[in-house]
């Protein structure tokens, strides 16, 4: 049932995202919304969030293929290679740099490049899971903060990673919107508040 479980979370979460990013225009999806935790200079439009998923999806598969491989530290965050451990602030550093060089190379790129480049990611996913055993599944990704820390959760985090992600788009058009007197129709009430930066 976990395999079913993941599976039906990603495929709805993709479909969802994929569904309310169309119903945009191209002047929404493009506006600059949040602000970077790298540079606070640098700004984030819809499209940038939605390119964000692949490039974390590609780092999961990553992970646990070096766990299978019988990796000891497939994660590779708290610990490096060399075995310096690294301060939470290291961490967030590390990766707040990498996902904004992944977000300037793909700045410029259209919807639908995009949406094929998460589209790769997904399929990638899926291969994988598709590999993966049941007992596979439940087996510990060392070192792994999200979800329940198992190979299948870390999987299945990707759907949460996106709904994270459209929050924040959802919440940032929203205040914008308001400001200028725009067209809400397509943002849906909120259901907490986020600051508007990403991650």
């Amino acid at each position: 049932m976990r395999r079913v479980e993941i599976e039906t979370a990603l495929n709805e979460s993709r479909n969802r995202i994929l569904a309310r990013l169309g119903a945009m225009s191209p002047e929404q999806r493009s506006r600059p919304l949040t602000t970077s935790e790298h540079d606070p200079d640098n700004s984030w439009h819809a499209l940038d969030h939605l390119g964000h998923l692949a490039l974390i999806e590609h780092n999961f598969i990553a992970m646990v293929r070096r766990h299978l491989a019988g990796d000891a530290n497939p994660v590779g965050l708290v610990t490096t290679r060399e075995g310096v451990t690294r301060s939470r602030e290291q961490i967030l550093a590390s990766v707040h740099a990498m996902t904004d060089e992944y977000q300037r190379a793909h700045h410029d790129d259209s919807l639908s490049r995009v949406v094929a480049l998460t589209g790769d990611a997904r399929a990638q996913t899926l291969q994988l899971l598709a590999e993966l055993t049941d007992e596979q599944l439940d087996e510990t990704l060392v070192g792994a903060p999200w979800a329940d820390g198992t190979i299948g959760g870390v999987l299945g985090a990707n759907a949460d990673h996106a709904r994270m992600h459209w929050t924040w788009v959802r919440d940032a058009i929203g205040e914008s919107t308001s400001s200028s007197g725009g067209d809400l129709s397509l943002v849906a009430p909120a259901t907490g508040s986020t600051r508007p930066r990403r991650r």
